[in-house]
């Protein structure tokens, strides 16, 4: 049995998928990039404004699913290019402050609407 989970906190999916899934104890957050969530529209002309973004939009959907970041298990973080890692992970470091998840990090060809970062999340409910 999965639950749906659906906040207009976060941005509203632009294609056939969910904000989030809960199933078997666990939070699946699709990814997300820095889409404001009152306009729909990319917010941050740099990775570090964007990833501020995407991790709000990110502890909107936790909540909303029963969770927090403290018990988020595993992020996914795809950059635009790689050399934005170092502003991604300073912004980041400041959600996961104790016991981080694991995570793993990937530069990709390209993001929707040409978004420099997206996360996916799986949390503990």
């Amino acid at each position: 049995m999965k639950d749906i989970v659906l906040t207009d906190r976060g941005p509203k999916p632009i294609g056939p998928y969910s904000q989030g899934v809960r199933a078997n104890g666990f939070l699946f957050i699709s990814g997300q990039v820095a889409f404001d969530p009152a306009t729909s529209q990319i917010t941050g002309t740099d990775a570090a404004q964007q990833t501020q973004r995407v991790l709000e939009n990110l502890k909107a959907i936790l909540e909303a699913g029963g969770s927090n970041f403290h018990h988020v298990v595993k992020t996914t973080v795809f950059l635009k290019d790689m050399n934005d890692f170092a502003a991604m992970n300073e912004i980041y470091a400041r959600y996961f402050t104790a016991a981080p998840p694991a995570r793993s990090t990937v530069q990709v060809a390209r993001l929707p609407k040409d978004a420099l970062v997206e996360i996916e999340v799986i949390a503990a409910v």
